[in-house]
């Protein structure tokens, strides 16, 4: 027998996963809740449209983004509060986690009302998944764009000792790519692109060694750092020897190359390297 069918759908507000890409991702649930819901708020009604139509679910829609969510939740706790079921939808992957619905279910929670998770696809389990790095991990979302603040950010991040996980803007990764190569070069990187799409693409490798994407790439990434890499025996200082070294190879070669060959050679974290590489940059 089929329990989806039969299943019964209490009034309040459902969180209700969807696809990250690949439409056959959706679970038996999600949709048997979507079927019965009286309204489904969604970022995007457009958007939204495109799956509910794939499988044949015709309900009202009303948009419900980050910029009207203040202005019309208590409107929708209203609508719950008479016995409706509310499914909330977000663009893609799991409500709330960097999208729009907190105020809700919080409005929610203080009047007592039912809310529901309707656990599904999710981008950053997934990537964590196949990252290979430690699964015990945090998840920051999308970084700010203001320089100091995100310094500060990273600077802060740069000392925890677990994987990380970042939404990233196709348009923003190089920047940020560069930004990483500052704060976390003691780790690798998984960079996600098109999730579980037919052109899904995973980008593997040290921080330090990651080459610049395409400046005109779209949609979002998701980025795993790895845990701090672990180094027995490594020395703390850079004796002057090898700073001289240092100085004479830059003349011939990329700061990349020379950090990986000290670091090998000599045993050198290579955070210290490029660290010093940029200082004697900065006095040329």
């Amino acid at each position: 027998m089929d329990e989806s069918k039969h299943q019964k759908i209490s009034p309040g507000l459902y969180l209700v996963s969807t696809p990250i890409g690949n439409l056959e991702d959706i679970t038996f649930r999600a949709l048997n809740v979507l079927k019965k819901s009286d309204i489904i708020l969604c970022e995007d009604t457009r958007r939204s449209s495109k799956l509910l139509n794939y499988f044949h679910i015709k309900n009202q829609l009303i948009s419900y983004h980050k910029f009207n969510e203040k202005k019309i939740s208590n409107k929708i706790v209203d609508i719950i509060k008479k016995n409706k079921i509310v499914s909330l939808i977000s663009d893609a992957g799991t409500p709330t986690i960097s999208d729009p619905g907190l105020i809700l279910v919080n409005k929610c929670a203080e009047e007592n009302l039912n809310v529901y998770p309707i656990p599904g696809p999710s981008a950053v389990t997934a990537a964590i998944s196949i990252s290979g790095f430690s699964d015990k991990y945090l998840f920051y979302g999308f970084l700010t764009k203001k320089e100091n603040e995100l310094n500060n950010v990273l600077n802060n991040l740069c000392d925890l000792n677990y994987s990380i996980v970042f939404f990233i803007p196709g348009t923003k990764i190089n920047f940020y790519i560069s930004k990483f190569k500052n704060f976390f070069l003691d780790r690798k990187i998984l960079i996600a692109k098109e999730m579980t799409k037919m052109h899904e693409v995973f980008i593997r490798g040290d921080i330090l060694s990651i080459k610049p994407l395409p400046d005109n790439a779209k949609g979002e990434f998701t980025v795993v750092l790895s845990e701090k890499i672990k180094v027995k025996n490594i020395n703390k200082k850079i004796n002057e020897s090898v700073k001289i070294e240092i100085k004479k190879m830059l003349k011939k070669y990329t700061h990349k190359d020379v950090v990986e060959f000290i670091s090998k050679k000599e045993n050198l974290p290579k955070k210290m390297i490029y660290e010093f590489c940029l200082k004697l940059k900065k006095k040329i």
